[in-house]
């Protein structure tokens, strides 16, 4: 048994909302075996793991995988169960999994909710080989091979700071996301995008941070701005700090200028001796060290954000109580017992460690690591008091003097930190400095939240919520608008529509396509972006205002979607196009991956379906959001019935493209004054007009504003590679990217209008395609064209050169046998043979899989961009004529 692969989806997919992890894992010898096959297997995985016993399974109750497990199961189903099991002994609990078949036996997908990728890929490896060992009768040191999966998971987790910060934001309905490893996210989307690193945020100042990260820097701006602050200077040796101490007096505080966590930091300095070694201690973390007068009080943080101090801690250095039973170091390993501790930043609170500098603390007070203090002493271990070191803090927000309060307002407003923790030492921050004294040890950068968010006593502070609203005050914008469109033929011109529709409303718009990736007009990026990695790229675009994305089944399928939620979802139709691709055996699971789409619309928000599509008709049923149809029949019983109940639908009458809500009725643009449909000869770029219109108004576009827009959308520019019209010689070619049964009989329907002698057909189909839809392709190009060119893809897509052409060729002569058809598999060759056999006014439809080799042989016999759909004058008797078929899903890309 071994993983072939492993990959993460982030965000929204087909297996369940939450992020995922996929594996594809081969059995190899243990393919079609059963866990009862293997005497004592089971017993031995429940003495290991004794949770596995309470997973529901199938079953729907707890004991429900236990039973699967007696009475025989595969070991890709019981991997899963391992997994989601260890993921509780490393505090990530994950509950959601399924395992799939893939493809042949023993090749499996294990599919588990995931928030923690690294962590979970190990544990999948870790249950792999526990699994391995039961059966071969080995041990296994699951124990050691957890506290790896543990420093993974710690390595790579958000810290609390930034995970405050999330759920603040996700709780005001704001999208969020992980961009790196780390604490670096976005808020946001587009235009309105903020990026932050823990606490430090898209307004923090460069400089600001500069100052903050160099202690003298800080006292000296402090300072300036009458900001007090304790006596001292920087030294850079020992006797400069020597020297140092005895000017400002013992005793003395000693500290790295550059540090940060409490690393390096020395209070309470009191002979000449401590202070070389203070100095030493210091200089490994920076060689500049500052040596200052210690201030006696107590430690306080301050978190200031955007001018507001909006939380205060008191804050304790570790310290452990006396029983007079335990030792110092049992006291120590009892406080680190607490589960609020973790290692580093991962919990509340960080676990204590023993060093130089405790046991130097319990020397001061007579004590070491064995001794046992009596009950009620408390013995303090450090003397920073920073969570990072083991401190706790109590929450003092409420308590705070107005003049402390304005004092490290003061002191961040002097540094220039829009977020910033404050270090004050005063004897009681419930008083006046005026009356008690104060100074501002440090300002910091990037301060941690917390102590804020998790005090070891008081009321929590919900500073992440602060964070959030400063960045994002009420009212103010947080993310753009969503236009996601889905479906098999249709997708590339519909959305193109839709962001021509909100370009001439003003809008800066965010574009991914099967064409590239578009902002404001302009191609960013070049290739077939239909994936979720485009989406974000749109999404984290500063500019852009409105994105319209093009989302495609294979990037449903590998990677989910790239955006949590749309405002509006068009899907256009949904025929046997990619039947045998990504384990998808029917027309059901294509409208099962493509109804993601429709299902990951706001609560408010439109889905825009085709009335003339059956699935789509019977996926509006089990929508829970705001359905408008679109349909090229104005008499449509489903769209009756939707508008008998006041419903929304778009429609397609005398010539018309129609609005209409219940009874009420609003002409928005004449078909044929839309450029794209070919004089309203193009019912499917009709149909793509109707949806993006529908889609538009679902987005508060106006009307008038959907007309002016159609109106002007059909030049090579709006639309490139779909129905774009060349005149060359006496012959006209209209390239298109159509490649499937749909879309050869809806350019088909479109041909047989053309006004010439005769039409013909330059086509091929992709050879990931099943036997049968390239046979269906076929058949329907015979029924369609006058004369037909089999070409064949650059790539093959696994299958040998010539056999997707011969299928095509045998479909179009089974189909029709007096059809002329011929084989030139090089396409552009196949565009020429057809240009030189022409007749005057012939129409040569080249369905193409890479356009600008096509292009660029038109450019060579000078081919002239046609504006319009010819008329009939001129173009000659027509030859040939083909019988149309009656389409009503006649949509096409």
């Amino acid at each position: 048994m071994k993983i072939l692969d492993v990959r993460f989806i982030p965000g929204p997919n087909i297996y369940v909302a939450k992020p995922v992890l996929v594996a594809r894992i081969d059995l190899e010898d243990l393919t079609e075996r059963e866990s009862r096959e293997f005497p004592g297997f089971g017993e031995g995985l429940i003495r290991r793991l004794p949770g596995v016993a309470d997973h529901h399974c199938a079953k729907g109750a707890p004991g429900g995988f236990l039973e699967r497990l007696r009475e025989g199961t595969y070991f890709g189903h019981i991997v899963e169960h391992v997994t989601l099991e260890l993921t509780d002994r490393i505090e990530a609990p994950a509950y959601f999994g399924k395992t799939l078949y893939a493809g042949r036996p023993g090749l499996y997908d294990v599919v588990m909710e995931c928030s923690a990728p690294e962590a979970m890929t190990r544990l999948l490896s870790i249950a792999v080989d526990l699994v391995r060992a039961l059966l071969d009768g080995r041990v296994y040191p699951l124990e050691e091979a957890l506290e790896d999966a543990r420093e993974i998971h710690r390595r790579h987790m958000l810290g609390p700071s930034t995970l405050a910060i999330i759920r603040a934001a996700r709780a005001r309905g704001i999208p969020c996301r992980r961009v790196l490893g780390g604490s670096f996210v976005q808020l946001g989307t587009g235009k309105w995008a903020k990026r932050m690193e823990a606490t430090i945020g898209p307004h923090t100042s460069a400089v600001a941070v500069d100052i903050a990260c160099n202690k003298a820097y800080t006292k000296a701006v402090l300072k300036e701005a009458g900001v007090p602050v304790p006596e001292g200077g920087t030294a850079l040796s020992e006797d400069e700090a020597l020297e140092m101490a005895r000017t400002v007096g013992l005793p003395v505080a000693v500290k790295p200028v550059r540090g940060n966590q409490g690393r390096g930091v020395t209070v309470r300095v009191d002979s000449e001796e401590e202070v070389r070694w203070a100095y030493r201690r210091a200089a490994e973390v920076d060689r500049e060290v500052i040596v200052e007068r210690w201030v006696p009080g107590r430690q306080y943080r301050a978190l200031v954000v955007r001018g507001r101090l909006v939380a205060a801690a008191l804050r304790r250095p570790a310290r452990v109580t006396g029983d007079g039973i335990h030792s110092v170091q049992e006291l120590i390993d009892l406080e680190n017992a607490d589960p609020r501790r973790g290692v580093g930043h991962e919990k509340p609170l960080t676990q204590i460690r023993t060093d130089e500098n405790v046991l130097r603390q319990l020397a001061a007070q007579g004590l070491d690591l064995d001794s046992v203090p009596e009950p009620g002493r408390t013995v303090v271990l450090r003397d920073s008091a920073n969570l990072s070191t083991g401190g706790t803090a109590a929450d003092v927000t409420d308590s705070v003097h107005p003049d402390q309060r304005r004092l490290c307002e003061r002191a961040a407003l002097a540094v220039g930190l829009d977020i910033c923790g404050v270090d004050l030492m005063t004897p009681d921050m419930t008083r006046s400095p005026a009356e008690v004294g104060a100074v501002v040890l440090e300002v910091n950068a990037a301060p941690g939240i917390r102590m804020h968010e998790f005090p070891s006593e008081g009321t929590p502070r919900h500073v992440g919520r602060a964070i959030v609203d400063a960045l994002f005050p009420p009212g103010h914008p947080f993310r753009v608008p969503v236009y996601a469109v889905t479906g098999t033929n249709g997708k590339t011109t519909t959305v193109r529509m839709i962001a021509h529709i909100l370009q001439t409303c003003g809008e800066t718009v965010g574009m991914a396509t099967t064409d590239g990736i578009y902002v404001d007009g302009r191609q960013i990026v070049e290739g077939d972006t239909t994936g979720p990695d485009s989406a974000r790229t749109v999404l984290a675009h500063p500019d852009v205002t409105a994105a319209v994305l093009e989302t495609a089944r294979g990037g449903l399928i590998r990677g989910g979607l790239g955006y949590e939620w749309a405002d509006v979802a068009v899907l256009t139709n949904i025929s046997c196009d990619h039947i045998g691709q990504d384990h998808i055996e029917s027309l059901e699971d294509l409208i099962f991956v493509k109804s993601l789409v429709a299902e990951r619309v706001y609560p408010g928000g439109t889905v825009v379906l085709n009335a003339d599509d059956p699935s789509l008709v019977a996926l509006a049923g089990r929508l829970r959001r705001r359905i408008f149809f679109f349909s090229l029949r104005a008499d449509h019983p489903v769209v009756l019935r939707h508008l008998a109940v006041g419903g929304t639908a778009f429609l397609a009458k005398d010539g018309w493209i129609l609005e209409r809500t219940g009874a009420r009725t609003w002409p928005i643009v004449r078909i044929s004054a839309v450029p794209v449909t070919c004089r309203g000869a193009a019912l499917f770029h009709a149909a793509n007009a109707l949806a993006a219109a529908a889609a538009c108004r679902a987005g508060g576009v106006p009307r008038s504003r959907v007309a002016q827009a159609l109106r002007r959308f059909g030049t090579e520019v709006d639309n490139p590679g779909r129905t774009n019209l060349y005149r060359v010689g006496e012959a006209y070619v209209l390239v298109d990217y159509g490649h499937n049964p749909h879309s050869f009989a809806a350019i088909g329907q479109l041909a047989a209008q053309w006004p010439g002698p005769r039409t013909t057909a330059v086509l091929g189909v992709p050879g990931d395609r099943e036997n049968w839809v390239i046979q269906s392709a076929g058949q329907e190009a015979a029924h369609h064209f006058d004369r037909i060119w089999v070409k064949e893809d650059v790539d093959t897509r696994g299958r040998e050169r010539g056999e997707v052409a011969a299928l095509l060729a045998d479909a179009v002569r089974t189909a029709e046998p007096s059809r002329p058809v011929y084989v030139r598999l090089a396409e552009t060759e196949a565009l020429r043979e057809a240009l030189i056999s022409s007749v005057p006014g012939e129409l040569i439809v080249v369905f193409y899989e890479k356009k600008e080799p096509l292009l660029e042989v038109l450019r060579e016999l000078g081919a002239r961009r046609e504006m319009q759909w010819p008329r009939a004058a001129g173009l000659g008797a027509r030859v040939v004529g083909a019988r149309p078929r009656q389409l009503w899903q006649t949509t096409i890309q």
